[in-house]
């Protein structure tokens, strides 16, 4: 930190929520009780191979992807993190099939919480970073209790939308709307300080491209075709791009946001619609993205406009640089 004033997470919520007259403090008690989660989830993160935390359950959620572990236990450590607080009328989880309602003992608000516990956990078992992504909706509809109605709204609704990655360090990334700040667990004191300060994406942005290509087969003419550009072999004198991934969307996206560049998973023959989930992943990182200063599209349309029919609906997702997003755009326009 460059700056001898230490910024806890909670003294930044504080101070933003008196810039706010509006404000209830539910809002506020929403994100207290995120970092509370993060901290439990680091922890265990941390210590799951002497623990017995690593691998699956046997089962599989409704993704039809293998049910790890770790992300029932991040459910279940959000969930209860949330539900007594009276800020949510109800939740919307990865691994849950249907919304999650508010237990009746408990008080109602007036916002809904979409959450992936745990994205890239089965990259755990080899000590790959991996990260929960949420996202925050005000209620639209009369009457005490969430619907799916309330959860079913465009990204350019989002009251607000971070992620957290578990790795080297853990790291909060959120956005109110207001500028993205970043702050990193001092396990020493167990609290998040601030240490990204007013995040904007680099310019000129960074040559890197993240990808898996290893579906490159499955890919339209103008991915494929993008993707020779990007590599400086189509001709046209570009100096290549280099190739970035890990397979952890929040890892990706952090290191995208922090060194510019690119950041595609995009629709393939296998995949028409796209593999990751607009509510949870697609919209969140796009309202982060786009707040920092920079572009997220899925391959045509603007994500943040995109409004979801269900709440497990799939999207592709071209994120990152405004530059380079445009440039994936055009040549996606082409596919045939």
């Amino acid at each position: 930190m460059t700056n001898s004033s230490v910024v806890t997470l909670e003294r930044h919520i504080v101070e933003e929520e008196r810039t706010r007259p509006e404000a209830t403090g539910a809002f506020s008690n929403i994100l207290y009780s995120i970092t509370l989660a993060a901290k439990i989830i680091s922890r265990e993160v941390n210590k799951a191979g002497i623990v017995d935390l690593l691998g699956g359950t046997g089962d599989t959620n409704v993704q039809d992807e293998r049910v790890q572990k770790l992300d029932l236990y991040a459910e279940d450590v959000i969930y209860r993190a949330m539900d007594h607080t009276g800020a949510l009328c109800c939740m919307v989880s990865e691994e849950s099939e249907d919304i999650l309602p508010i237990p009746e003992k408990f008080p109602k608000g007036k916002y809904v919480l979409i959450f992936d516990p745990l994205d890239g956990s089965s990259n755990i078992d080899v000590n790959v970073s991996i990260g929960t992504i949420f996202s925050v909706h005000e209620k639209i509809t009369d009457g005490v209790d969430g619907t799916v109605e309330d959860c079913l709204q465009a990204g350019c609704k989002q009251v607000a939308a971070g992620y957290v990655l578990y790795g080297s360090s853990t790291m909060l990334v959120y956005t109110s709307g207001r500028g993205v700040y970043g702050f990193t667990l001092d396990p020493s004191i167990g609290e998040f300080l601030l240490s990204h300060p007013n995040l904007v994406m680099p310019d000129p942005p960074g040559r890197m491209y993240s990808i898996n290509e290893a579906y490159y087969p499955r890919w339209s003419s103008g991915q494929q075709r993008l993707m020779q550009h990007l590599k400086g072999l189509d001709g046209e004198g570009m100096v290549s791009y280099s190739s970035r991934y890990i397979g952890s969307l929040v890892a990706d996206f952090h290191r995208t946001l922090l060194k510019g560049g690119i950041f595609m998973y995009p629709a393939d023959s296998k995949s028409p619609r796209g593999k990751l989930r607009l509510l949870y992943e697609a919209a969140p990182m796009a309202m982060i993205c786009e707040e920092a200063g920079g572009r997220a599209s899925d391959g045509r349309t603007r994500i943040l406009d995109l409004i979801p029919e269900a709440i497990h609906e799939r999207t592709p997702l071209y994120v990152g640089s405004s530059e380079i997003v445009g440039l994936a755009e055009a040549f996606l326009a082409s596919s045939t």
